[in-house]
């Protein structure tokens, strides 16, 4: 069964969607879209590393998405403005990237697969990398669950509750920074923010408890990632954005739901 391509990368994306739910939906309540995205771009470098010193993708994205939010994180304790330090690191990283990736010449040819993915040529490796990450997440996320949502809803609740909100803004941020490794070779750099955000904002007026917002949120994320593939099959249209073009119509149905 694996050996058909397009149930590796259907069971590649749905491994995805399995973790993006619940971890958009802190994205979403926090308002951190901008560090998914900054944090995407920074990807970038590290497919630039990893090509130079002839490593896995997934190391050198995992590594640089690593030092992105753990340096993110101690600037913002620190007291530098969270919008201005994701501005600066994410615009150096994915420019000091691509300038990194013209000095490597077999990766030219390879930029959009990266930026965008390549979900269609998943490999057995890559499908047990992803489903390996995204469990790992997903134990974290359980095991921090009502912490990161009492520090999400008031830190000063939370403290008062013997919770530091630092310490769960640094455990979320490291999850990020898994999930947009993993989710190089699926959806690309540029486009995975979009798969934390917008299945989590369409399930976001849609229920009444954070449990049910991510689990709709990935079950709105399963079948963006099952309808953009078969998408892609029938109209000969790339994989990773008909995935989130379909998140997209879900969110834009959301929106009309909600109002009636």
């Amino acid at each position: 069964m694996l050996d058909d391509f397009f149930i590796r990368a259907l069971l590649a994306g749905l491994g995805l969607a399995a973790v993006t739910g619940p971890l958009g939906s802190f994205v979403v309540w926090r308002r951190m879209a901008y560090f998914g995205d900054s944090t995407a771009h920074a990807a970038i470098l590290g497919v630039a590393i990893s090509l130079a010193f002839n490593m896995s993708i997934y190391i050198g994205t995992l590594s640089v998405a690593i030092s992105m939010a753990v340096l993110v994180t101690v600037l913002t304790n620190r007291g530098q403005a969270m919008d201005t330090v994701l501005g600066v690191l994410a615009h150096s990283a994915l420019a000091f990237g691509l300038v990194a990736i013209s000095f490597v010449p077999s990766a030219r040819g390879d930029l959009n697969a990266f930026l965008f993915g390549d979900i269609l040529a998943v490999r057995r490796l890559d499908l047990a990398l992803i489903w390996g990450g995204a469990a790992l997440v997903l134990v974290l996320l359980i095991w921090r669950w009502q912490k990161m949502v009492t520090a999400t809803v008031n830190e000063e609740l939370a403290m008062a509750a013997g919770i530091d909100p630092r310490f769960e803004r640094l455990v979320l941020s490291l999850a990020l920074a898994v999930v947009v490794a993993l989710a190089i070779r699926v959806v690309g750099s540029l486009l995975i923010s979009a798969m934390l955000i917008v299945p989590a904002a369409a399930a976001r007026g849609q229920t009444s408890t954070p449990e049910r917002m991510a689990i709709l949120a990935s079950v709105i994320a399963a079948i963006s990632v099952s309808a953009g593939l078969w998408s892609s099959l029938h109209f000969d249209s790339p994989a990773g954005p008909s995935i989130v073009a379909a998140t997209t119509v879900f969110f834009a149905l959301g929106q009309v739901f909600r109002r009636v």
